[in-house]
């Protein structure tokens, strides 16, 4: 279990960290993937670097924490960055019958989440899908690609949510420039905890596994305000 999905969790239940301006620190995610999580007035960055290796570009939690120069530097000269994304969640309803669909496997949507989540699972038809799988940090996550002709987006959000078991957190991670796509999680129910991106390493060169250092203007400890 990564520390960003107590996180996540505690987020969801409306307990978010002190909005003190700092940093945490975290260990990277596993499998050359690490991110950098932003809240109100605070940010975590789970990497292979640690405070000292970023010292000098002054990562903060008002925003400095997704400075280009940070990313580029956690991606190393052969990596790559993934976009910032709105982190949404919205509470399992439960009640769903929907059954896997193994043929959907190829779609690009679902290879696409089966690259960044465990456990990826396929629901819909090639018009109109929605996946569900372990995402950042272990967390319950979907996506959704609908017809460009149909107007199914929100009837797959909600399937997705019948789909999760009642009261258990869904996350989604929305490209804000989506407008679309925002609203319909919206309409949904879903609502804005935070911001994201996802860095992925090509070498992780000297590992540091485990260890979790907050920079000198951070706190590790949770609860405050939401964002």
């Amino acid at each position: 279990m990564h520390p960003l999905l107590t996180i996540f969790r505690d987020a969801s239940a409306g307990r978010f960290p002190e909005m003190d301006d700092g940093v945490t620190f975290l260990p990277e995610l596993g499998d050359g993937q690490e991110a950098v999580v932003c809240f109100t007035g605070h940010a975590f960055i789970a990497s292979r670097l640690r405070a000292d290796d970023l010292s000098d570009l002054d990562p903060d939690g008002l925003g400095r924490a997704l400075h280009p120069e940070v990313l580029l530097r956690m991606a190393g000269p052969r990596g790559s960055i993934g976009s910032i994304d709105i982190t949404m969640f919205a509470e399992g309803r439960g009640g769903g019958a929907l059954v896997p669909k193994p043929e959907l496997d190829h779609h690009p949507r679902v290879a696409f989440a089966r690259a960044r989540r465990d456990q990826v699972r396929a629901y819909g038809s090639p018009d109109g899908l929605f996946t569900l799988g372990l995402g950042l940090g272990g967390r319950r996550e979907m996506s959704v690609e609908n017809s460009p002709d149909g107007p199914r987006g929100r009837h797959l959000i909600h399937q997705a949510l019948t789909m999760t078991p009642r009261g258990e957190p869904l996350f989604a991670a929305v490209a804000p420039g989506n407008a679309r796509s925002v609203r319909s999680f919206l309409a949904c129910g879903f609502v804005p905890i935070a911001s994201e991106v996802l860095v992925r390493v090509e070498s992780l060169g000297n590992e540091k596994e485990g260890q979790v250092s907050v920079s000198p203007r951070s706190s590790a400890v949770l609860g405050g305000n939401p964002s």
